[in-house]
């Protein structure tokens, strides 16, 4: 083979593989916690009762939390763990999958205000003319970095804007995020690009801890 072929196809395999390594160094580094102002499992906030947790890089885990009785609520201080034990703690619900990463949550075959059964939800999407409201559970789309999305409670709703409450946003990131929301043609619009849409519990007004 040529010398300069060689050169070529040293070249092009390289490149093929930096996403790899990118990734894998990504995946390693977000296991990391560089923040010591807390550790892993210290109580950061809570919403309505129910505790919100410090877990350090993204994708460090802390093995799975169980219900007494064995019900999945998922990998400990992840994003998913706080929302399933929000909705277990403060209204009983128990959602009929027990696992799937938090991009999974949105089901985007569904049209908008339809049953989402894997969750016992109806789910809305960014857009429906169904308002957010305090507890629906809000789903982001994964992103370059974050290949399993991200979802968070929202904690409060007013005219113009919205706030979440979130477990696992970064070692750095807040527990509270306030989303810009916005009312055109009849429709609800949350103003961040990665937002899917949201869930909301039926009749959940009439629930009362674990049932």
């Amino acid at each position: 083979m040529p010398v300069n072929r060689k050169r070529a196809v040293v070249l092009l395999t390289l490149c093929a593989s930096l996403p790899l390594v990118a990734l894998a160094a990504h995946a390693t580094i977000t296991r990391i916690d560089p923040n010591l102002r807390y550790t892993p499992g210290e109580q950061l906030d809570d919403l309505n009762g129910v505790a919100i947790y410090y877990n350090g890089g993204v994708n460090r885990v802390q093995g799975r939390n169980l219900s007494p009785d064995g019900y999945n609520l998922g990998l400990r201080y992840q994003c998913v763990e706080f929302v399933k034990r929000y909705y277990f703690e403060r209204h009983g619900h128990r959602m009929p999958d027990t696992y799937g990463h938090a991009r999974d949550f949105f089901d985007p075959a569904l049209a908008d205000g339809s049953l989402n059964t894997q969750r016992g939800m109806l789910q809305s999407r960014n857009g429906s003319p169904v308002q957010p409201q305090a507890d629906d559970l809000l789903v982001f789309a994964p992103t370059l970095l974050n290949r399993y999305g991200h979802v968070a409670v929202v904690a409060s709703v007013a005219e113009e804007r919205l706030q979440i409450a979130q477990q696992n946003p970064g070692p750095f990131g807040r527990s509270r995020e306030e989303l810009q929301l916005r009312a055109r043609d009849g429709s609800w619009t949350v103003q961040q690009s990665q937002v899917l849409g949201w869930l909301r519990l039926v009749n959940y007004e009439n629930r009362d801890g674990p049932q």
